[in-house]
């Protein structure tokens, strides 16, 4: 199994934050077909071979993911492409 972890710096505001997150949770549900929904503010995601949360704080947003054997394969890419995304998103 392989984990993914990334921090995002944000200065949004926790309604802005909680869109962005929103943003990045579809973007990612289209792209890997993931099943998503709030927990407060916790973002959880899964589908088979991949789960995680995306938990936002007051100036930061923390995504984890684990990936199953054969979502590890690609664990770099998806890595890339979720920092990518959030990079963006978050950035206000």
């Amino acid at each position: 199994m392989a984990d993914i972890n990334i921090v995002q710096e944000h200065h949004l505001s926790p309604k802005k934050a909680r869109e962005a997150a929103q943003k990045v949770a579809e973007q990612m549900a289209a792209e890997f077909d993931l099943a998503c929904a709030w927990e407060g503010d916790v973002l959880t995601f899964e589908r088979s071979g991949v789960s995680g949360s995306l938990t936002l704080h007051k100036h930061q947003a923390q995504m984890q993911i684990k990936l199953g054997f054969l979502f590890g394969a690609f664990s770099d890419k998806i890595e890339r492409k979720v920092t990518e995304n959030m990079q963006k998103v978050f950035a206000g």
